[in-house]
């Protein structure tokens, strides 16, 4: 199971929230290029660089970060927020990204989303599947879609997806745990590799994931809080 570490942005700073609302927002690094060397220094070698700007503002705006992360280190990135056009994966993957992940656009304009898939193809392309009451959320998480997250999961994979991350977002920097009944729902009733994100807080629950099925866990508020240190979860790599 790929352990992957969340760098949330806004402002250009490493910032992480609580069940996706912003005015909780706390800074844990000014620039996010230092947390990313401290990600590379422990072993670990796979980064979810999440632009919340991007999300908000509906493009991306913080592709010049992820090009010094990429410059600058050798970490696999994930790209997330703001992505809504082919243009705007050009931008992200000329800057270094190594796959993109596309929620809201997945969730309002499966054409776009698909044209993605078609260009690039399924290893390069991550389903966002982020939900609330088991309902997809969209739009830096501030909209309710209202779609059954399985129904919405099982649909992609029939048009050739093979990746999604999902957070419950109730979970999501609680440091609870994670949404392990859900997961194993998702993993029941379909065959997609997912990865799992939120209130994961201990090695058990990595554990759990990995047991479950998962093909990759993103942490994010857990290190940034010290509950679990890149130094162990670089020892799980």
């Amino acid at each position: 199971m790929r352990i992957i570490i969340a760098i949330d942005i806004i402002d250009g700073k490493c910032v992480r929230l609580t069940r996706g609302d912003y005015s909780t927002r706390q800074v844990y690094f000014r620039d996010p290029l230092d947390a990313a060397r401290l990600i590379e220094d422990n072993g670990l070698s796979y980064l979810h660089l999440v632009d919340l700007d991007g999300a908000k503002e509906k493009k991306v705006i913080n592709h010049r970060i992820l090009e010094k992360i990429s410059a600058k280190t050798t970490l696999k990135t994930d790209y997330a927020g703001g992505l809504r056009t082919l243009d705007d994966l050009r931008i992200v993957f000329e800057n270094g990204a190594n796959q993109v992940t596309g929620g809201s656009i997945a969730a309002y304009n499966p054409e776009v989303f698909l044209s993605w898939l078609s260009v690039y193809g399924k290893e390069k392309i991550i389903l966002g599947a982020d939900s609330k009451d088991r309902r997809i959320a969209a739009g830096g998480w501030l909209e309710n879609t209202g779609k059954d997250i399985i129904e919405f999961i099982s649909e992609y994979e029939k048009q050739g997806i093979k990746y999604a991350v999902c957070t419950d977002i109730d979970k999501d920097g609680m440091l609870k745990g994670p949404s392990m009944d859900l997961y194993k729902e998702i993993l029941a009733e379909t065959g997609i590799s997912l990865i799992a994100s939120g209130g994961i807080s201990s090695l058990s629950d990595i554990e759990a994931l990995e047991k479950a099925g998962c093909e990759g866990a993103i942490i994010g508020k857990a290190v940034y809080e010290g509950r679990l240190t890149l130094e162990e979860l670089g020892k799980l790599c």
